[in-house]
């Protein structure tokens, strides 16, 4: 018989004493979390089971506890949302005899979990308890999935809490609002050798984590090259060094929506700079061929996957002073990274760019990749390849995982940027390995090519969600928009739905310090002022400001690069009315150039309208939105 476990409480507040932990140590470990005095979610047991251990947070015997603040300021190598993150936090260790804790940390924003063990030799973790339970009812925001092997790319189902089954499941982060607080975010990070959460019903009016097991063995579908499904797990979850870190679990606290989009608890938690140098790295726009069908018109040879047509996106880049360009799928033979087609000769493709001042970014099959890997890296490094796109891994469980961190430092060796797609969500490496500048791991624009899920209404969602988590590679910029009734998904002739300016509006809104030109440049070249200011549009911001915000309804952002100011807003399929205060300038006049839907644009989705004027820190000016609109602003400094 086990001793029961002495039942003990303690409390952990936020810096500014508004959010209050409380703990309790009893048969399982668990928590509760108050919110200016509400509580919000309660009795949240967690644990995890260990082979040849017992349950860690089962019957726990304290002994010890540490209590610490910290108040620091963190300086991202890639400026996401600000040159600099406050960091402050109270944290309690919790150390229990059979050599392991629970750290807990509360922040004005959020808190945070995990656990730690100090075990001398290699274990199995065979399974982990995570509750979120919620007081009340609830609705959430639920990405739905249907399989582990996925990539991850969902619409987010409103839905009430308790509907949620214990059948059903889906992929992080997931936002809850409760009837008697505020919103919760759940999602993780510092993900290192272990699998992905993810979240199913509960009967507990709440959620409850999931996680793919330890795969035994993948198998490539019949004629792929891609798609590696675990067709065997294990009966645990990783295999990994007893003593370690997990990672952390995090329920961010949104009263406002707008506080979503400033919370940076993902990048505050994960590890720190893992590179010697990361001075090379390089944030910037891509000219992107795949989504526009290399569609290009006006030229004298035939556009196609070709030397040329690669020439005209390097001169198109280097006209509006876009960083890289990139060649997707079909410049190499499928099957051999090694294998360049006849029709592209890479070095003189190189070499061409250097002197525009142009990089390549590769796509590459993850899969391919990892049986070429010393070889291809070499091979990409001797041709002055500028960074890779490795695509359709699908995949969270721990060997995934680290292939993603093995993929990571092999680039940052070779001085080489990474955007993965077919991805999880971002979940920390970015903090260790900047050289990870966005991924996908979301319902992107793409999907306009085969659906009409993309609508305006998805594009003011995912900002307060997915990409609360990190940078997302949605591959904004079609000049070719539709409203709702006129849509048509076409694969070789992709459109979007929304307005020309809601297209503009995401290159300040949607974070991604490598983002995407998504449309052909001689769509670009024919849109010439649009494109003027999607060039000019900076991909990493010295500071943020939400100006209006309602999860799913609109957005507006002010985002600061320098001494200069960019404006975003964006609505979803209702015309909208706003007011755009000024107050977050600094002293002096500024020039002001904004697009604006036009007249027009509920029906013409591109009509657009582009002015100039002069504001200061005391203006207010109005505008409009047209059904599926948005504006986009850029302010200089007289």
């Amino acid at each position: 018989m086990h001793a029961k476990a002495k039942e003990e409480r303690v409390l952990l507040k936020s810096p500014d004493g508004s959010i209050e932990l409380k703990v309790e140590i009893k048969e399982l470990l668990q928590y509760s979390l108050n919110v200016d005095g509400k509580t919000v979610m309660e009795n949240c047991r967690i644990s995890m089971e260990v082979e040849e251990q017992a349950i860690l947070g089962f019957q726990p015997k304290l002994k010890d506890k540490k209590i610490k603040q910290k108040d620091q300021l963190i300086f991202p190598v890639v400026k996401q949302k600000t040159k600099e993150i406050v960091n402050r936090f109270n944290e309690l260790e919790l150390i229990f005899k059979n050599d392991y804790s629970v750290v807990f940390r509360v922040y004005d924003n959020g808190m945070a979990y995990r656990f730690q063990t100090r075990f001398g030799k290699e274990i199995k973790v065979i399974a982990e308890t995570n509750e979120y339970n919620f007081a009340g009812e609830s609705q959430v925001y639920f990405p739905e999935e249907k399989s582990f092997f996925s990539h991850n790319e969902r619409t987010y189902l409103y839905e009430n809490l308790d509907s949620i089954s214990d059948e059903r499941f889906c992929s992080l982060p997931a936002l809850v609002e409760p009837e008697n607080g505020p919103k919760i975010l759940i999602t993780e990070t510092n993900l290192l050798d272990y699998p992905g959460m993810w979240l199913k019903g509960s009967s507990h009016k709440g959620l409850q984590a999931i996680f793919p097991h330890y795969a035994l063995k993948s198998e490539l579908k019949e004629d792929s090259d891609r798609n590696e499904p675990v067709s065997e797990y294990a009966d645990y979850l990783a295999l990994t060094q007893g003593t370690r870190d997990f990672p952390w679990r995090i329920c961010m606290v949104a009263r406002e929506d707008r506080d979503l989009i400033t919370n940076q608890l993902t990048y505050q938690l994960a590890d720190e700079l893992q590179l010697e140098d990361a001075s090379w790295i390089k944030p910037g726009k891509v000219a992107w061929d795949w989504w526009n069908a290399n569609n290009i018109y006006g030229v004298d040879f035939e556009a196609g996957i070709n030397t040329e047509t690669y020439k005209y996106y390097i001169d198109f880049a280097s006209k509006y002073g876009i960083e890289y360009i990139i060649l997707d799928e079909g410049w190499y033979k499928l099957g051999d990274l090694l294998d360049v087609v006849p029709e592209i000769n890479i070095e003189e493709l190189v070499a061409y760019g250097e002197k525009k001042n142009v990089g390549i970014i590769l796509w590459v099959i993850w899969k391919t990749l990892d049986d070429q890997l010393e070889e291809s890296m070499d091979q990409f490094e001797k041709w002055g390849i500028k960074g890779l796109k490795v695509d359709f891994m699908q995949r969270d469980d721990q060997w995934m995982v680290n292939y993603y961190h093995r993929i990571a430092k092999a680039c940052a060796q070779r001085k080489m940027l990474v955007d993965f797609h077919g991805s999880y969500k971002p979940a920390g490496i970015r903090r260790m390995y900047p050289n990870i500048l966005t991924r996908e791991g979301i319902k992107g624009m793409e999907h306009c090519k085969w659906s009409d899920h993309i609508t305006p209404e998805h594009n003011v969602t995912i900002p307060f969600i997915r990409m609360v988590a990190g940078p997302m590679d949605y591959t904004p910029g079609a000049m070719v928009n539709a409203q709702k009734e006129n849509f048509k998904d076409i694969w070789n002739r992709p459109m979007s739905m929304g307005t020309r300016c809601h297209q503009l509006a995401m290159y300040v809104i949607y974070e991604s310090p490598l983002q995407m030109l998504a449309d052909n440049p001689s769509n670009y070249l024919k849109e010439h002022e649009c494109t003027e200011y999607i060039a000019s549009v900076p991909t990493v911001w010295d500071d943020t400001k939400v100006l209006h915000a309602k999860v799913g309804d609109y957005i507006g952002l002010a985002r600061k690069s320098g001494d200069e100011w960019f404006i975003g807003v964006m609505s979803d399929e209702e015309a909208r009315e706003f007011e755009i205060d000024f107050s977050f300038l600094s002293e002096g006049e500024y020039s002001i150039e904004f697009f604006e839907d036009g007249t027009n644009a509920h029906r013409y989705a591109s009509d657009y309208k582009k002015q100039v004027q002069k504001v200061s820190s005391v203006s207010k000016m109005k505008i409009k939105l047209a059904p599926g609109g948005g504006w986009a602003a850029k302010l200089v400094k007289e």
